[in-house]
């Protein structure tokens, strides 16, 4: 089997999503069975959040995701694009309220578009959290936690919650191919 691991260590944005796009397809290249996308980010940007877990999941081979230490904000998403979700014993997810930096002057109308897009990107992430989750014995309240409540999940807590299948402090292979996308 030939596992290919991918270190993600840095935000969320337009670089990084296009650098891990452009590695994921050197990997499928290379001839990977699996890929073991090991994360540890404080989160960025929702469209590349979005843009990303999207890709992960139509990848031809399984990719399985781990927690490095912190997974923040939008790194829930990419995270909950493993179809086996692991993490080490000291590490935390967290989940807060979305924010953005506004540049200059803005009109009503735009201000309405971006109201109109952040409630549109709470209501795609609470639905992945809970399609991702499903049966989980405890449901988290994510529209809470992304709109006034933040919450800090430790290893224990994202297994009940179904963020995560295992707590697992992850040996890496030897043998196992190994490639990094950081800011």
């Amino acid at each position: 089997m030939s596992r290919h691991i991918i270190h993600f260590t840095g935000p969320i944005n337009s670089s990084t999503c296009g650098n891990l796009i452009s590695t994921c397809a050197k990997v499928l290249h290379q001839g990977a069975d699996v890929l073991q996308l090991n994360i540890a980010t404080m989160g960025g940007e929702c469209s590349y959040g979005f843009t990303l877990y999207n890709f992960l999941r139509t990848l031809p081979v399984p990719v399985h995701t781990h927690n490095l230490g912190t997974v923040e904000s939008m790194g829930n998403i990419l995270f909950l694009a493993g179809e086996r979700r692991t993490a080490c014993a000291h590490s935390k997810f967290l989940f807060h309220p979305f924010h953005w930096t506004l540049h200059g002057s803005v009109d009503h109308s735009r201000m309405a578009e971006y109201a109109m897009s952040l409630d549109y990107d709470l209501q795609l992430y609470a639905q992945i959290v809970a399609e991702r989750t499903q049966g989980s014995s405890e449901v988290l309240d994510v529209q809470r936690y992304l709109m006034a409540y933040p919450r800090i999940l430790g290893p224990q807590e994202a297994l009940q919650s179904g963020m995560i299948h295992a707590i697992e402090d992850k040996p890496i292979e030897t043998d196992a191919s190994q490639w990094s996308v950081h800011a």
